[in-house]
């Protein structure tokens, strides 16, 4: 079935999956919805805006994101309440944010009518898949790909955007211990750190993979000129707290700008939580570690919004950090999940209700 929404072409699939979706065991990210959202850019413009039945797709072996890797993406949630309204979180900075990553990958930024025009009515259709609930989310996850046939070495001229979406529950990541990195980095002065790029992520699964076989799950990389100072934590970005304050390092063209990071900055701040965005020395939180007053590390990002950390090695040197009663991070979490869902107050006015929408 066909329809038009405006310039957004909508094509219902015949028969949906989602009874022979076990909602109660979601691996992350392995179960999709029944439709997404596609985009071209071609002739030096976004065309064709369509929702149709989820996918393969069809591409040549020429393809330049295949032989450059221009690409990049988002990574997003939508929440239910229990009147059925759907909201997503700070959606406009992650809109600002992939055409920020598109620029430095020399990509055409994305048109904002289509971005929430798309959101909006995908989610609309895919209504049934967001579970109201403590912890029941969709993930959404927007991306752009270089498209067009030839392998020299130059730009794209032509590229897809494409929204997947994905049922998710609580991100449970057990126990985390974490290596100080030493020697590998994930990014440099000048270069695409701050940028949601793909390569970014493929370039750390090495080191991260030495990390594991020592028995860490991630790595907490380091400034890349001299390894003094901490930057981020795997694929999120990393609190520390000394004392009663909590420190994070400033974003910069090494550092994603997280919109989790950024949210629970301001959050800490109007709880009266005292919070310092500086750059932070290693050797700082190993003396820290060693003198006691290092009470918590954790991670914050899409995904697991936060995800704590319960020890690290730097140097061959292991440090475990305290059991607390009232960690800064689990009352954070609580209380962000809470707002993004729609079952606390939003002084902030960071959640947007999706429009109804009939498709």
């Amino acid at each position: 079935m066909n329809m038009m929404t405006d310039t957004l072409k909508v094509t219902k699939i015949a028969d949906s999956k989602i009874s022979s979706v076990d909602f109660n065991n979601l691996a992350f990210g392995t179960v999709f919805t029944d439709h997404m959202f596609v985009c071209e850019y071609k002739n030096g413009a976004w065309q064709n805006p369509e929702i149709k039945p989820y996918g393969p797709i069809s591409m040549d072996p020429s393809a330049k994101v295949f032989h450059y890797g221009q690409a990049v993406f988002e990574g997003m949630k939508a929440y239910k309440d229990d009147n059925g309204k759907i909201f997503m979180f700070r959606p406009e900075e992650n809109f600002n944010r992939i055409n920020k990553s598109s620029e430095r990958l020399a990509m055409p930024a994305f048109d904002k009518d289509y971005f929430f025009d798309g959101l909006n009515t995908l989610l609309n259709l895919e209504s049934d898949w967001i579970k109201p609930g403590k912890d029941n989310s969709l993930y959404l996850r927007p991306f752009v790909i270089a498209t067009e046939n030839g392998v020299s070495a130059s730009p794209s001229t032509e590229y897809k955007f494409i929204i997947i979406c994905a049922p998710a529950q609580a991100y449970y990541s057990g126990e985390v211990k974490v290596l100080f990195a030493d020697h590998y980095s994930r990014s440099a002065d000048g270069g695409v750190g701050f940028a949601k790029a793909a390569g970014n992520y493929a370039a750390q699964f090495y080191p991260t993979e030495l990390a594991k076989q020592k028995g860490y799950q991630q790595v907490v990389w380091t400034d890349a000129n001299t390894h003094e100072y901490l930057e981020e934590a795997g694929t999120m970005n990393v609190f520390f707290r000394v004392g009663d304050t909590l420190l994070t390092a400033p974003t910069s063209d090494r550092i994603l700008d997280g919109i989790t990071r950024k949210s629970l900055i301001e959050l800490a701040k109007s709880e009266g939580i005292n919070v310092e965005v500086r750059p932070v020395k290693v050797s700082e939180i190993v003396e820290a570690a060693e003198n006691g007053t290092l009470k918590e590390m954790f991670g914050a990002g899409t995904a697991a919004v936060i995800s704590p950390i319960s020890g690290f090695t730097h140097k061959d040197k292991e440090f475990d950090l305290p059991t607390l009663e009232e960690p800064y991070g689990a009352r954070l979490k609580q209380h962000l999940t809470a707002l993004q869902a729609n079952r606390a107050e939003d002084p902030f006015g960071w959640r947007y209700e999706v429009p109804t929408i009939a498709v």
